[in-house]
């Protein structure tokens, strides 16, 4: 399983530079790229949070009872790197990545977002680190899709379960599922809100090298070959365990 990261995240790194300039459109013609310096940093920057979150898939898997939620998952929302918590007051952000399961079973390109803070259940000088949001239906992904800056709490109708209570058995999985390879960074509180999640349209569109929405990422409108190894640590991932 090791192996198979390493190599899926060597992939990725051989990539990037053809990703980050060489974006694929799925259907029609694409607008004319952005080259200017600002949309050339954007891409590579895309193309290293995607190459990041194939670590984060690994750590996924290496979770026997949430590699099972995974593989009935709607969706997942990664962010490679989450900034420092501050106890009551929230957690600087950070960029993260949405894939969406499709009706055939596959997972599509990813989508980039602003990440802003979460609210409850952090502990005085935990460490930031990864963390990802397990969608568990068409609610929670619907809430990323219809709307640019939004949250995922229960004012939105969606329970977002700590995966350190439901492992203790104190917590059923809810609408969403958060975990963090960081420990203490969600405290001690069965369940968790995020707050200011936005979509990032600047990333996007460098990634892509055309102006799109979320939906059409989604849609398989477009693409980008270098988001490959992701998707494809996912589709292991997600695989029933045999």
């Amino acid at each position: 399983m090791k192996t198979m990261h390493k190599k899926l995240i060597q992939m990725a790194v051989v990539a990037i530079c053809a990703g980050a300039a060489g974006a694929v459109a799925a259907a029609g013609a694409p607008a004319k790229a952005d080259t200017t310096s600002a949309a050339v940093k954007q891409g590579a920057a895309a193309s290293q949070h995607v190459t990041d979150a194939i670590a984060v898939v690994g750590k996924i898997e290496a979770e026997g009872r949430l590699h099972a939620v995974l593989g009935n998952a709607k969706g997942i929302f990664i962010v490679p790197s989450y900034g420092r918590a501050a106890l009551g007051v929230g957690a600087a952000g950070g960029t993260g990545i949405l894939l969406v399961r499709r009706a055939e079973g596959g997972w599509s390109d990813p989508v980039f977002y602003k990440t802003g803070g979460l609210s409850v259940g952090l502990q005085a000088g935990a460490a930031g680190g990864a963390m990802a949001l397990i969608l568990n239906n068409d609610k929670a992904v619907s809430e990323f899709l219809k709307k640019n800056n939004f949250s995922i709490n229960a004012k939105a109708g969606l329970t977002v379960v700590n995966w350190n209570k439901m492992v203790q058995g104190s917590a059923g999985t809810g609408d969403v599922l958060a975990w963090s390879d960081t420990k203490g960074l969600f405290g001690d509180v069965a369940t968790l809100e995020f707050n200011d999640i936005r979509y990032n349209q600047a990333m996007t569109n460098a990634y892509y090298q055309r102006s799109l929405s979320a939906s059409d990422v989604i849609d398989g409108k477009t693409g980008n070959p270098q988001a490959g190894p992701l998707v494809q640590a996912l589709v292991a991932a997600a695989a029933p365990i045999r």
